[in-house]
């Protein structure tokens, strides 16, 4: 799979994550393991160097405890503040 070429956006999807995680006290192999996916992967996407499909973004959100509207509303919130 070829990088994003929107690193704002990844940079923000990332933020997302990493804030929303800690905000719940869960590390990223507690968050693996709610998602059916593996550490080093998390701490990818948390590093923006990996691009989850939206199946694994559904995971994730669910892990993290709030639908994917809701999340993904807040990553473009965090988008518009790193593309400025």
């Amino acid at each position: 799979m070829r990088p994003s070429k929107n690193e704002p956006l990844m940079r923000a999807l990332a933020i997302e994550i990493k804030a929303r995680r800690l905000a719940l006290e869960m590390s990223q192999e507690d968050l693996a393991g709610k998602c059916d996916l593996d550490r080093p992967y998390i701490s990818l996407i948390e590093v923006a160097r990996k691009q989850p499909t939206i199946s694994v973004l559904l995971k994730l959100s669910e892990g993290l405890g709030y639908g994917l509207p809701e999340m993904m509303e807040r990553v473009m919130s965090r988008y518009l503040v790193e593309s400025k």
